[in-house]
């Protein structure tokens, strides 16, 4: 039995359930007494076992954000079960470890100990997201947002609950807008009659490497009419991906200067990146992001904020459903850039 969890060490699945006390096998595993949770354990894998052009949506770690899909692969998901106990963090402030699959049972030159240790979890956010499932039909599901935390790197099991609901704490004191934590409603998508079309397009964008989605989006700009499209260096940008200039066709503006960033994400865009963006603009420039995923609400009242520069903002459904409109190809930009 394990005493403490290190992060970036690796440990047996045997280990993992028998020091937190929580089932052997699925995703979300669950320690309790009672109606309480007592632990939790999330298990995600790394991109190499879910490869992106099957399975866009795998979970996925970006900078300190993990993004995870609730339990069940097929058929509609709820907010039943296992699902629903992981939101209880933002009341009892139980610890969440996670763990990473690092190889598969067939690479033998691993052994039993394939499960890297991530750090403890922050419960973020959870919102409804439409996602074609394993057997190819678009699907309700239920995504989860889950901060990293890799400090304190030792976490001794005696000593996890106070560990955690002291980092909970201090992490919350930090969280200056609530509403970073509330997405904007995504129910838009159910009435749509492309919604299978459009959920593989999105599916597709999110399988591309990021710079590719920023030649995308210029494939984009200049499709619908916008002039002197240029993708930024890709290592200097400030936070701009893409330059452009409004088109005669938006005769009322035209020539203005507009600026974009593009998100390759599946977690959702909040009010930092749209601050940041209005931060990097030309004088006089207009801005806009442009993301796979969606927005929070505190990024669209920092888009539209009184007496700042409007920042547009795009998420993953409505630029899905433009390319689908438009009939630009995908793939056609997936391959133009080598």
């Amino acid at each position: 039995m394990i005493h403490e969890f290190v992060v970036g060490q690796n440990y047996s699945n045997e280990e993992i359930f028998r020091s937190l006390q929580v089932g052997n096998s699925g995703g979300i595993r669950l320690s309790t007494h009672g109606n309480a949770v007592l632990r939790a354990a999330v298990m995600t894998s790394v991109e190499n076992f879910h490869m992106t052009g099957e399975n866009p949506y795998h979970d996925r770690i970006e900078g300190e954000i993990l993004t995870y899909t609730a339990a069940g692969k097929s058929g509609e998901q709820t907010l039943a079960g296992v699902n629903s106990r992981l939101i209880e963090q933002r009341y009892f402030d139980f610890p969440i470890d996670s763990f990473v699959l690092i190889a598969s049972r067939r690479d033998r030159s691993v052994g039993p100990k394939r499960w890297r240790y991530l750090g403890l979890l922050e419960y973020l956010r959870h919102y409804p997201d439409t996602q074609i499932d394993s057997d190819g039909k678009v699907r309700k599901v239920w995504i989860f947002e889950f901060r990293i935390h890799q400090e304190p790197i030792v976490v001794p099991l005696e000593h996890d609950v106070d560990i955690s609901s002291q980092l909970l704490v201090e992490s919350r004191k930090q969280q200056v807008d609530d509403f970073d934590n509330e997405i904007l409603d995504v129910t838009e998508q159910e009435s749509s009659d492309d919604l299978e079309q459009i959920e593989r397009i999105r599916g597709s964008m999110l399988s591309m490497e990021p710079r590719n989605f920023e030649h995308l989006i210029k494939d984009v700009l200049v499709h619908t009419g916008f002039t002197e499209v240029a993708v930024t260096k890709y290592s200097s940008d400030g936070g701009v991906d893409v330059n452009a200039k409004a088109g005669n066709r938006m005769w009322l503006f035209e020539s203005t200067v507009v600026q974009v960033q593009a998100k390759r994400w599946l977690h959702s865009v909040g009010r930092k990146e749209v601050a940041e963006l209005r931060g990097s603009l030309q004088p006089f420039a207009r801005g806009a992001v442009i993301t796979t995923s969606h927005f929070s609400k505190a990024a669209l009242i920092e888009a539209v904020s009184e007496g700042k520069n409007p920042i547009a903002l795009v998420d993953g459904f409505r630029l899905s459903k433009l390319i689908l409109d438009e009939g630009i190809s995908v793939q056609t930009s997936l391959s133009a850039v080598v």
